[in-house]
């Protein structure tokens, strides 16, 4: 009896969106290349749960639920990008960009500047007049809850492309600040702390055929050698010769 009253809560809720709200939700989804079957779900999304505290009609319409699904669909979507992408990196890598680019301080301007989630927002009275709309919390669940929302009305395959196209240039961000920063500078930094000399990287081999080649590079601190490490290119070797320099001493 539960989940049938539940469903026709929801069916009622569907059918009461009025002319604009359904009109503003089209215009949400129009500059980012989606659609929604099942226009209750985005307009759930913007519901935070300070509008559901002070409504009784809406005790249970608010976004939680929906972020809590988005916040795992997002997860998916990047760790399998950065899996496919960095092909070269350990998962500890891959781990620190993923926690990186799925936080609030990475999702915040993406909900303000690309996705305008501000504008569609549902407050309370109380925290309308807090600010609600510029709180990185607020607009950061709300990106999860509008991924869960797509990913439930269209499928994981399209939520996932709303993914990329969000967060693909955030990673790219974060691996070009990375690259040189976490393990070629850092190894740099610490030794020259105590010694005038700098990092020497030695090319040891380069195997395979002319379009796949594979590099081998070493690093030297003095008279103390780490590596071999592999890479794609040369950069990338030195790059992970560094990092297993770095992990040796202790200083990532």
């Amino acid at each position: 009896m539960e989940v049938a009253q539940l469903f026709l809560k929801g069916v009622l809720m569907q059918m009461s969106l009025s002319p604009e709200r359904k009109k503003q939700l089209e215009d949400f989804c129009r500059p980012l290349g989606i659609k929604f079957k099942n226009w209750n779900l985005l307009d759930q999304a913007f519901h935070h749960r300070s509008f559901s505290n002070e409504n009784l009609s809406h005790v249970r319409y608010n976004n939680e639920r929906l972020e809590f699904l988005g916040d795992s669909v997002l997860g998916l979507a990047t760790a399998a990008f950065l899996y496919k992408d960095m092909q070269e990196n350990a998962e500890g890598d891959l781990a620190k960009i993923k926690a990186q680019v799925v936080s609030e301080q990475s999702l915040a301007p993406i909900a303000k500047n690309v996705m305008h989630i501000d504008q569609y927002l549902v407050l309370g009275k109380g925290e309308e007049l807090s600010g609600g709309r510029e709180k990185k919390a607020i607009l950061a669940d709300a990106v999860e809850a509008v991924i869960g929302a797509l990913y439930l009305d269209a499928g994981y395959a399209i939520a996932e492309k709303l993914v990329l196209e969000l967060i693909v240039g955030e990673i790219r961000k974060v691996q070009q600040c990375k690259g040189t920063k976490d393990y070629k500078t850092t190894l740099q930094e610490f030794y020259q702390k105590k010694n005038k000399d700098v990092p020497h990287y030695t090319l040891i081999s380069k195997n395979g055929p002319e379009h796949d080649f594979t590099f081998v590079v070493s690093v030297s601190l003095g008279a103390v050698t780490y590596g071999p490490a592999q890479g794609k290119s040369k950069k990338a070797a030195e790059q992970n010769a560094a990092r297993m320099a770095c992990d040796s001493l202790g200083i990532l």
